[in-house]
């Protein structure tokens, strides 16, 4: 278990199966998901606070955090939105787990990771920051 994972932390968004939840605290990490504390009518921004709140990273396939991340007025922001086409949970959690292995250290720094069916792309927050849009490495 890499240093890192155990004081990364994790909040699932409402589209993101509990099932992912359970993944990832089968491999040692914190995670939650907005059902856990009875929050499903919870808004966007209010999720963020949350996240930020508690240091941590959204799980989300909601494209308008990216949005909310870029007008943090500079608060860090950790952030994985799934952009996929195949959204069944296996599928998932296969693309994430791809993504921790090689980007761990970007989910500590401030970022959002826009996880594709192959490929995934990091931003760095806030947005102007120097490595902005660093390309993942491409699966297949």
């Amino acid at each position: 278990m890499p240093d890192d994972q155990t004081a990364l932390r994790f909040l699932a968004d409402m589209g993101v199966s509990w099932r992912v939840v359970e993944w990832l605290r089968a491999q040692g990490y914190d995670a939650k998901h907005l059902r856990d504390e009875g929050l499903e009518r919870l808004e966007d921004a209010d999720i963020f606070s949350k996240a930020h709140e508690e240091s941590r990273v959204v799980l989300t396939f909601d494209l308008d955090f990216g949005e909310i991340a870029a007008l943090t007025g500079g608060r860090v922001a950790n952030i994985v939105v799934f952009r996929l086409r195949n959204t069944r949970t296996p599928f998932v959690i296969e693309r994430l787990s791809s993504v921790l292995q090689e980007s761990l250290g970007a989910l500590t720094e401030g970022s959002i990771i826009a996880i594709e069916d192959s490929r995934h792309r990091i931003r760095r927050l806030p947005i102007g920051k120097s490595g902005d849009d660093e390309p993942g490495k491409s699966e297949q």
